[in-house]
């Protein structure tokens, strides 16, 4: 049998004496751990099973966009939106399928994907797109404030050019052209100067008139476009 000096045998009475009143607690500690440590691993494997059921999902909906086919579409997209929203897939499913909705003629039915996206969705751009293609579906239905107000948000420096393309068009479609004039002159100002999409929105813009003088700029309609006309020059505006 082991024989314990006087020392050792001291700082064994010592640690039993220690666990005799914190061992409740370290044994606690140590279950909460495992308990969190397991919950954390398990949460990691239903995220990932969740990922892999919702992109079969994905796959489909994208299958039927490639065909064309609403109809085929429309359940593993409702799906998607269903039991699988808080996946990456859900969004972009219903991107698809508003697509088709429309294409389809059913534009009630694509904004209300659209709108799905803007308040599930947790990316940034895929709401900043559901947006912009509202914005459209507002125009082609003549609701054209309802189709400003839905570009009137905070978007990615990305985004800017083409809200304000669409902008213009919103405004030369409802008669406003020198707010169109001035949204078209802030889309060319934040395009890529390399931009192919330039001369498109160029074109547009000649149309009514060409850019509006800074003379022009101080006495625009009011309202968040007639105060962003700041880029034209009087060489410019005398075209």
């Amino acid at each position: 049998m082991a024989v314990y000096d006087l020392e050792e045998q001291e700082k064994i009475d010592d640690l039993k004496a220690w666990w005799a009143v914190n061992g409740k607690y370290v044994s606690a500690a140590v279950v909460i751990f495992a308990v969190g440590f397991i919950g954390v691993q398990g949460w990691r494997w239903y995220q990932g099973t969740q990922a892999e059921k919702a992109s079969v999902l994905y796959q489909a909906v994208s299958q039927a966009a490639r065909a064309n086919d609403a109809a085929k579409a429309k359940e593993p997209a409702t799906q998607l939106v269903e039991r699988f929203s808080s996946t990456a897939y859900a969004p972009r499913g219903a991107l698809l399928y508003a697509k088709l909705l429309y294409d389809a003629g059913d534009k009630t039915a694509a904004k209300a994907q659209l709108q799905w996206v803007i308040e599930h969705g947790g990316e940034d751009e895929l709401k900043a797109v559901a947006r912009f293609r509202i914005a459209q579906i507002l125009l082609d239905e003549k609701q054209y404030d309802e189709a400003l107000r839905a570009l009137d948000v905070q978007t990615a420096e990305a985004f800017a050019a083409v809200y304000s393309d669409l902008k213009g068009d919103i405004l030369a479609t409802a008669g406003k052209t020198t707010d169109a004039r001035v949204a078209y002159q802030t889309s060319l100002a934040k395009l890529d100067p390399k931009s192919t999409y330039r001369a498109f929105v160029q074109a547009k813009l000649d149309a009514l008139g060409g850019p509006v003088s800074t003379a022009l700029d101080a006495t625009a309609a009011p309202g968040t476009l007639a105060g962003t006309a700041t880029q034209s020059t009087p060489a410019t505006a005398a075209k």
